[in-house]
This record gives structure tokens, sequence and C-alpha cells, in this order.
């Protein structure tokens, strides 16, 4: 019997076709062609490494804290599946730290990832597995623990399906989080808040839409390419699309508000328009530009306090700097509770910035206001972001020199997507997403480029 009624099949075919028709990226690729790129080289890593590991520790040949270590070195090396985020890797090491008895944690965790056979025996897995981690963090807890530290219930489906799936890829689909997401934002299907039959209704669904886009695209769908569908349509609202003539309005479109215009539907969205409209900016959209000249404001000025708001939205503690104060950066977020601070640039850039050009300007401002950051917040670290539309790959020697010659922890090179997909995910559940070390403090942990899609990967 189907889940999805006449009209939930044609807004998935229209994700679907969504998907198929999506233009090459600045990197040459279309959706479709990256997906089949990135499905290769995981499938390559399942059969050669991951695959014989679990197989492995399942027949005992492998200990636990050699298997959770190995996994570990995978995800980072081949981030193919986001599993280093907080559903993940993260999980996993939250159960390592909270169990006092090892042994039991071996055995019940290689009972609970160890492929079903049906979906009863999903069901019964994840309930088991969930009443063994519930008690580990009660035990944690009552022991003195902070609840930040116990592991959260809410990551089993993902954790246990993302091996389920290297078992079996064409039977199990991972739980992902911007998968539940996007079946919700186009009206697809609600959770129940039963871990267990939500999971197995989301493989059920996912199965049907195997068989509808095939059907419709005359092409054979499995379960990676409607991950693909649902990954892809998930990151549109922090994309800078225009609006196009034959489909309506883009969710990044620059509107008047005051004009009242009828809505075509909807919005699903939980980015409110301040945030929204900020990849636009950063690309330096003509459209973008006069909406800035009509408020009073240069370009540059309006992508500055724009993404002020937006870290003030997710909750920092924010100063806007830049204008008017000499050589300083444009800005700062501070997060008190967990000891760190953000310094932050922004620049508008068509056809993305080169931090090259302007280094020895960053360093000498960066060194001074990270030092006075850390002598009058006494902060533990304190990061440098650039936020701009998307970045030039000549910056590995501009971050070696800034880590070494000022207070910065890391380097991290926004894209203004990413910012958008923070707020995104934050508003979307402000509970389960901290500020602090088991949340959004990991995405600026690491020197380098930062995509929305490394945001959703930290979801899992």
């Amino acid at each position: 019997m189907s889940i999805l009624n006449k009209e939930q099949s044609q807004q998935a075919i229209e994700a679907m076709r969504t998907y198929l028709d999506g233009g090459p990226t600045y990197e040459g690729k279309t959706p479709v062609v990256s997906s089949r790129d990135w499905d290769s080289r995981r499938k390559e890593v399942i059969s050669k490494q991951l695959l014989p590991l679990l197989d492995r520790f399942l027949a005992g040949k492998v200990a636990y804290a050699e298997f959770k270590s190995t996994v570990d070195s995978f995800s980072k090396k081949e981030p193919h599946w986001g599993f280093r985020g907080m559903k993940g890797q993260m999980f996993f090491n939250m159960i390592t730290n909270v169990a006092t008895d090892l042994e039991e944690c071996d055995q019940e965790l290689k009972a609970a990832i160890r492929v079903p056979e049906n979906d009863t025996m999903a069901r019964s897995r994840i309930r088991s597995f969930a009443s063994y981690v519930k008690r580990l963090g009660e035990e944690f807890v009552d022991g003195g623990g902070g609840k930040q530290g116990a592991p959260k219930i809410g990551s089993i489906p993902f954790f246990l399906s993302f091996f389920w799936q290297i078992q079996k890829p064409e039977e199990w689909p991972i739980y992902y989080t911007n998968g539940v997401n996007t079946l919700l934002d186009i009206n697809l299907w609600t959770p129940k808040q039963d871990l267990a039959d939500d999971y197995v209704t989301f493989k059920a669904i996912h199965h049907e839409l195997t068989a509808l886009f095939s059907k419709e695209s005359g092409r054979p769908f499995t379960l990676y390419d409607v991950e693909h569908v649902f990954w892809f349509v998930g990151k549109q609202p922090y994309t800078p699309s225009k609006k196009e003539a034959d489909t309506g309005a883009k969710p990044t479109e620059i509107v008047n508000v005051e004009s009242q215009e009828p809505l075509d539907r909807l919005t699903e969205s939980y980015v409110p328009p301040i945030v929204t409209v900020l990849p636009l900016i950063a690309i330096n959209d003509p459209e973008a530009q006069q909406a800035a000249k009509r408020s009073g404001l240069t370009i540059d000025r309006a992508f500055e306090k724009n993404i002020n708001a937006a870290f003030t939205i997710i909750g920092y503690e924010t100063k806007l700097l830049g204008q008017g104060q000499g050589r300083v950066p444009d800005g700062w977020a501070l997060n008190i509770d967990d000891s760190y601070a953000i310094i932050w640039d922004a620049k508008v850039r068509t056809d993305g910035y080169s931090i090259g050009t302007d280094d020895r300007a960053i360093r000498e401002y960066v060194a001074t206001q990270s030092r006075e950051l850390k002598r009058r917040k006494r902060l533990r670290n304190i990061y440098y972001a650039i936020i701009s539309s998307r970045f030039k790959d000549d910056y590995e020697d501009t971050i070696r020199t800034l880590k070494m010659e000022t207070d910065i922890s890391e380097v991290c090179l926004m894209e203004a997507s990413a910012l958008v997909a923070m707020v995104d995910q934050k508003l979307r559940a402000p509970l389960d997403v901290s500020l602090g070390p088991d949340g959004l403090q990991q995405l600026f942990s690491n020197s380098g480029i930062l995509t929305a899609e490394d945001v959703q990967g930290l979801m899992g």
C-alpha cells in the first residue's frame, strides 16, 4: 500500500526534477554528476575498508576501542556520510565516555549495528539500543555529569542506519536529519516522535520513491539517488539562486515587503529574510545593490549588518565594528559559556575571494583584536572567519602564517550559504544544536573552507 497520496507523489516528482535539471556549479559539475562521483568513491571505501572492518568487529576479531578509533579516522579521511557530526562519531564518543562497563557497551553495540533481517527486527534493535543509551545517560547525570555530556536518544536512528546501510545499501537508507527535514518541508511526511516507527516509515517512503522516481525519470533510482534528491532540494534555501520566469520567486529573491504581493505558496524556511538574502549580497547581485541603496547602505555595509544579525539570531553575543573604527575586523561573535570568540570579516565578491590579497592588513588587525579579546574576556579559543560568496584556492600559506603569528586558533573561510545553514539548523532545533564543542563550535575548529554541506553534515 502506498504511503504517499497523489499530491505528495507529485511534490516528490517535482523535487526529483529539480535535482535532475540542476545546472553545473562553479566547479563545472551538475548535481547528478557530482553525486555519481561521490557514490563511486564511497562504494569503494565501503567494499575495501568499512565493510571488512565491520565484519571483523562483529566477529569479535577487532576490539571495541580499535573499531571506534578506526571509524573515526575513516570519517575524517572519507567524509561521504556526515558521520563526523553530532549524531555519528560524537554520539559514539559520548556512549563510550559515559559507559562504566565497556564490555557491556561492546555487546550492546554489536547487537544494535548488525543489519536487521526485517522491519520488525529493526524496530526491536532501535528500541533496545535506545533503552540502553537512556540508562547510560541517566546513570551519568545521577553521578554528577552534565546533561550536555549524556548521549542523545534522538541520534540513534542515524547512528544505527549508517552501519546498516554499509551492510545492505540497497535495503536500509540512512536516517539523515536533512532527509527528514526535506520530507517535512515538502509535506511528504511528519515524524510521530517514535524513533523505531519513524525510521521504518522513513525507509518505506524511500523505497516507494525509488520506484516512483525510476518510473517517472526513465532511469534507475537507488536509495543513494533518493538521498541525493533530498540533499540537493534541502540545501536550496542556502544557495544564491535568482528568480526564474517559469518557476516563480526563489527563497533568496530580494522582496519588497510593502508591496503585499500574493503568495505563490507558504514558505517552509525557518530563516528570516535578513539572513536568507546573504548569498545574493555576497555575489554582489545587482538587485541586492539596489535594495541596499534604497535602504541608505552600501552593499558592503549591508553584508556586514546582515552577518551580524545572523550571528545574533544563532545566539552569540555580537558586536559590529568596521566602518569608522579604523583598521579593525568587521565584527565579532562571542560565546562566554564555552570560552570562545569568532572575529569575522565580510567580503562581497562576484567571483570569489582570495585571502592572499589582504593578508598583511588582516594579520595586523587580527593580532591586535585577538590579543585584546583574550585579555579582556579570558577566552580559551579565538577563531577568525572570513565570509564571502566562495573562495579561491590560494589560502593555505596565509592561514598558516595567521595561526603562527597571532592568537587565532583556526581560520574559517565561510561561504555565505554556510551561515544561512547555521541559522536554519539552530532555529529548527534550538535545544539540540548548542554553540559549544558538541555543536556549532565544531564548524570553526578546522581551518579551511566551510560550506552549507559541512553544516548539514554536522547535523547527521
